[in-house]
């Protein structure tokens, strides 16, 4: 059974891509939230100021430095959703493992960026210890298995922040404001008909942001609405830290790569 919903968490797209290609998913327990956090940033709250300039451009530019060093990100939402990877944006490569677990099914897939080419290991697709490459073309927006080539991060912050015009420094280390995901379908594994779901309530979705003893982003939150059956979502949590780590990733020799069937393309939309 082929589903593009994952119980305890509105990030369809990237949990349905391993749900979906290995015919499993069913209802779930919704869970309870993440443990929030770190970076000292108040839990996301709507906005009531008006947007500070100097405080979007300190935040922009924290987000922009992604792109500049290599780190770890873990991405969750609430106890089914966890997404870990190693980027190295410089140099053009990856690494990731993406775990969804939903009611008696649990799915890891793993995956690998070398430049502009996307290798995945999916149970049910992928054979043994060999890699499965992807046709990113074939994708539509938002679908994706954990990273995608192009993205500096999974989450895809500085396009998120592009999309909020009220940015307010909360205290020299954290920033609140609201995004309107309207403007950022696509983004963070939202897929369109997820966003339009949450139909006016995603164009003021409030989020947290949080910077690290060096200036650098270390946390950012965001408080996902309810879904159009009024099923309330776990808030997105995502964690940047070990700046400057070795990512340990190479592109597979050409006798362990296959192409990815059009079934795991046709599950995704494309």
């Amino acid at each position: 059974m082929r589903t593009r919903r994952l119980a305890g968490s509105t990030l369809g797209v990237l949990a349905a891509v391993a749900f979906a290609v290995s015919g499993c998913a069913e209802g779930g327990d919704a869970g309870t939230p993440g443990a929030g956090t770190t970076s000292g940033a108040p839990s996301p709250s709507a906005s009531t100021g008006t947007a500070d300039p100097a405080a979007a451009e300190a935040l922009g530019k924290a987000t922009a430095a992604l792109g500049n060093t290599s780190f770890k990100v873990t991405m969750t939402s609430g106890p089914g959703f966890q997404l870990t990877g190693l980027m190295d944006a410089p140099n053009g490569k990856a690494t990731g493992e993406l775990a969804v677990t939903g009611t008696n099914a649990e799915i890891k897939v793993k995956t690998l960026i070398i430049e502009q080419d996307l290798y995945v290991q999916i149970p049910g697709i992928t054979k043994g210890s060999t890699w499965t490459h992807v046709d990113v073309s074939r994708l539509p927006e938002g679908a994706n298995v954990g990273l995608r080539p192009g993205q500096i991060d999974p989450a895809n912050t500085a396009d998120l922040l592009a999309s909020s015009t009220d940015v307010q420094q909360v205290d020299p280390r954290s920033y609140r404001g609201t995004l309107d995901l309207t403007k950022a379908a696509g983004i963070a594994g939202l897929d369109q008909v997820t966003v339009d779901g949450y139909g006016a309530a995603g164009q003021n979705v409030p989020f947290t942001a949080g910077l690290d003893d060096q200036g650098r982003l270390s946390a950012l939150t965001i408080q996902l609405p309810a879904a159009a059956n009024g099923q309330q979502a776990q808030p997105l949590e995502v964690l940047y830290t070990d700046y400057g780590t070795t990512v340990n990733a190479q592109r597979p020799p050409a006798g362990q790569i296959t192409e990815a069937p059009n079934d795991l393309y046709t599950s995704l939309g494309g």
